[in-house]
């Protein structure tokens, strides 16, 4: 794998740990100043709708310069959001840099899958996609749970000027090691959108949604499952979420080197076993050592999914992929919001703290029935001579090389 990817990868690291850290430092925050718990979810919410709505248009403001220097750009939009985090006199401040940051956070995924499926041979763009979200992934294991120790240790102040450093470190190393890859010509905004009208890039955003989705309709609510339902103490939530860190780490690794080889069976089987597992959560839930591992699952094949969807919005968007796959890196975010309201309905409803689990079943289950139909249109099309997809590979390459 190409050294530029270990650039893309260190940016990905930064954007998760500002991403997640923010979840266990609230009470920090919310003390310094002076607002409610709830009010300081604001801080959670405004990232998740910045992301939404970051991607698209950030992506269609880069569609004019190269990606190299649009991935530039974009991290150092994401330093900047978060010194103004770390420094924010106010609430108002805080939650500004927030949103500044979380801007860069679609359009750098998006772009940088683009890249890096571009950086190898074709049989092993999955992998090379799987290798920078490595990045993200192991910011749940290391920076997460470090940014979180920093933070309540030492002031959360000193996690976002941290978080800015490695923002500096990610940018250094696009700059040195992404090589120069002209945008390609021929390709304008109206290609890029002109993607969004295939059904199977439509589909695979769709499942993207549903099945992260159902990750985090019990990720979400996992600390008063934990305590309340499975007995841990509270002190513990911080390791079981290592655990949910490191299931993403090998879930990922996995689901990039088997998507290259077989992509719609690895869909099958992480979205399927996904709806399973979930499904257990709401009796493993109940003892200790059964939970642990769930937890690890969860994440596993939650992450298994993430190349493998990524690649498929790539290969049927072909020549014009850049803001379908920012949108896709969107969906997840969706997801993760509908999720989470969901669950907080079941157990607003007086269901238990396990009765978000039957809800991520659910929506990975109806992933898994997505994926299905998104293959069996495949497969009719093929049979008609009437290609899903916009431009023919034969059409993007030779926009890539003119």
């Amino acid at each position: 794998m190409p050294f530029a990817l270990l650039a893309l990868a260190i940016g990905a690291f930064g954007i998760g740990t500002t991403e997640f850290v923010i979840m266990g430092l609230l009470p920090e925050v919310a003390g310094d100043f002076g607002v409610s718990i709830p009010t300081a979810g604001y801080l959670v919410t405004g990232y998740a709708l910045g992301v939404m709505f970051g991607a698209p248009l950030m992506t269609v403001l880069g569609t004019r310069i190269s990606r190299k220097r649009m991935l530039m750009l974009l991290m150092g939009l994401f330093v900047v959001g978060n010194l103004l985090s770390a420094l924010a006199p106010t609430f108002g401040l805080m939650l500004a840099g927030r949103v500044v940051s979380s801007l860069a956070h679609g359009a750098f995924f998006g772009i940088g899958s683009v890249v890096a499926a571009d950086l190898v041979a074709p049989h092993k763009r999955a992998g090379a996609i799987a290798m920078m979200f490595t990045g993200l992934t192991v910011a749940n294991v290391v920076g997460v749970p470090l940014g979180t120790f920093v933070g309540q240790s030492v002031g959360w102040r000193v996690t976002f000027g941290l978080v800015a450093a490695l923002g500096v470190v990610g940018l250094a190393g696009v700059a040195k090691l992404v090589p120069d890859m002209p945008k390609p010509e021929g390709v304008r905004l109206r290609h890029e959108l002109a993607a969004l009208k295939n059904v199977q890039v439509l589909l695979a955003m769709a499942m993207t949604v549903l099945g992260f989705g159902g990750v985090f309709a019990a990720i979400t609510y996992i600390a008063p499952m934990m305590t309340h339902v499975a007995g841990f103490a509270d002190g513990s939530v911080t390791w079981l979420l290592v655990l949910f860190g490191l299931g993403m780490v090998g879930g990922n690794l996995v689901g990039g080197r088997y998507a290259d080889r077989a992509l719609m069976p690895m869909l099958y089987v992480s979205l399927g076993a996904l709806a399973v597992v979930l499904a257990l959560f709401t009796v493993t839930a109940h003892n200790k050592v059964a939970a642990a591992v769930t937890i690890a699952l969860v994440g596993a094949l939650g992450f298994a999914t993430v190349p493998p969807l990524q690649k498929r919005v790539l290969d049927h968007a072909h020549g014009a992929p850049t803001l379908a796959s920012a949108l896709n890196i969107g969906a997840f975010n969706l997801g993760n919001a509908l999720s989470a309201w969901l669950g907080g309905l079941v157990i607003a409803a007086g269901l238990g703290y396990t009765a978000p689990n039957w809800v991520g079943a659910v929506l990975a289950a109806a992933a898994l029935a997505l994926a299905v139909l998104s293959a069996v249109l495949e497969r009719r099309g093929a049979a008609a001579g009437t290609p899903a997809a916009g431009p023919s590979p034969a059409d993007h390459q030779a926009v890539a090389t003119r």
